[in-house]
């Protein structure tokens, strides 16, 4: 564990004592507003844009607001480890950076950065398909690290066969397929603005890099035609239930299926033989309006596999407690993302690293506070009857 409460908090208060206050807040729900700051407002629109009206992505929060922890004390929980075990590797934490796409148009480093903030803090990090640099860069800058890549299943199988084994030669070492995105949810944001990032060349360097989808094209083809292509395979609206053992055969990773909101899909998946784990989530507010809080699914997706395969959860993730209580309801870990979209726009790799030694910290010291010596002490029994969202706070200094 390279920082958690500790050392973090203890550094930043000595720091205070004859230096500067931090550059960047510790407060990780603050992120966004300063975040938009500095980012162009295509760009913001792009990060924060949720589907319809927005109602999934308040629930997701809202949900994390109606339960609420009862510490336990006396446990002697002077020190804490938050190692966990996931498809046979021993993780610093029960956090892996979400897959996020076209980061470069928040940072010029992007995916570059997000990799380098995973070896600096030693969280794992999920790489999109529709990232800004290959994967093959990326997996240069992030080492030894656990990085698993995330598949947007193309309407073309050469080509996903080709992303699949380009991400077993990198060292990609687990493969998460969304399924929750056979088109792009509506979101006002991004259409008011008449943006998406990709139709302007952002986020498609895994497609440009790769020889299968470069053959179709002719030779030194311009911007585009390039394109033109690209929206033509990215994206798949006919996968079915049916296709997913034709992915077992193509690779021998781990793969876990993330978009699982309901007990019957993550049934079916589990009888099929066709998923290593579950990723609960509704893509984090971005595809469907009026969409289940992923917390909320959570318990029920538990127990329709029990504990046969790894259940993580997505979507709503902002601070340290909130990784605690989805944990406490059956969760093995979270995905957490734009947070760190937000430090990467505000700092670059120095930036996401700060937001994750954040994130690290508070949960490390939330364990202290609820009486847990590790996460396997985290229970449904730190939870109360959740009751209603909290309300809004004031303003700073009120």
């Amino acid at each position: 564990m390279q920082a958690t409460s500790a050392d973090l908090v203890r550094e930043i208060y000595l720091a205070g004592t004859g230096g500067p206050a931090p550059r960047l807040t510790t407060d990780l729900t603050a992120l966004e507003e300063r975040a938009r700051t500095i980012m162009t407002p295509t760009a913001f629109a792009y990060v924060t844009g949720d589907a319809g009206t927005g109602v999934t992505s308040r629930l997701n929060r809202q949900a994390f607001e109606r339960q609420r922890l009862v510490p336990r004390m006396l446990r002697g929980a002077a020190h804490r480890d938050l190692t966990v075990s996931l498809l046979g590797r021993r993780l610093t934490a029960p956090v892996l950076m979400a897959p996020a796409a076209a980061q470069c148009v928040l940072h010029h480093e992007g995916e570059l950065a997000w990799a380098g903030a995973a070896a600096d803090t030693g969280v794992p990090f999920i790489l999109s398909t529709a990232a800004s640099h290959s994967m093959e860069e990326v997996a240069g800058v992030a080492g030894g690290q656990p990085r698993w890549f995330q598949l947007y299943w193309p309407s073309d199988r050469e080509l996903a066969a080709s992303l699949v084994r380009r991400a077993e030669r990198s060292g990609y070492s687990a493969l998460v397929l969304t399924v929750d995105a056979p088109t792009f949810g509506y979101r006002p944001t991004d259409l008011d603005h008449g943006y998406l990032p990709f139709l302007h060349g952002a986020g498609i360097a895994n497609f440009t890099s790769d020889p299968v989808f470069m053959a179709a094209l002719p030779e030194d083809p311009d911007q585009r035609a390039v394109i033109a292509h690209w929206t033509r395979v990215f994206a798949n609206p006919t996968l079915d239930w049916d296709d997913l053992p034709w992915l077992r055969k193509v690779t021998s990773l781990p793969v876990l299926l993330k978009g699982i909101l309901h007990p019957d899909d993550a049934r079916r998946a589990l009888e099929l033989g066709v998923a290593d784990g579950l990723i609960v989530s509704n893509h984090g507010g971005r595809q469907l309006d009026g969409t289940v809080a992923a917390l909320d699914a959570l318990p029920a997706v538990r127990a329709a596999v029990g504990d046969d395969i790894p259940v993580l959860l997505d979507s709503g993730v902002r601070t340290g407690s909130d990784v605690l209580k989805a944990l406490a309801l059956g969760a093995d870990a979270v995905l957490y993302g734009r947070p760190c979209l937000y430090g990467l726009a505000l700092g670059g790799r120095r930036g996401v690293a700060h937001v994750l030694r954040c994130l690290l910290a508070e949960l490390d010291l939330a364990l202290a506070l609820t009486g847990c010596r590790s996460v396997a002490d985290i229970t449904p029994a730190l939870l109360a009857p959740p009751g209603p969202p909290a309300p809004p706070p004031p303003p700073r200094g009120a």
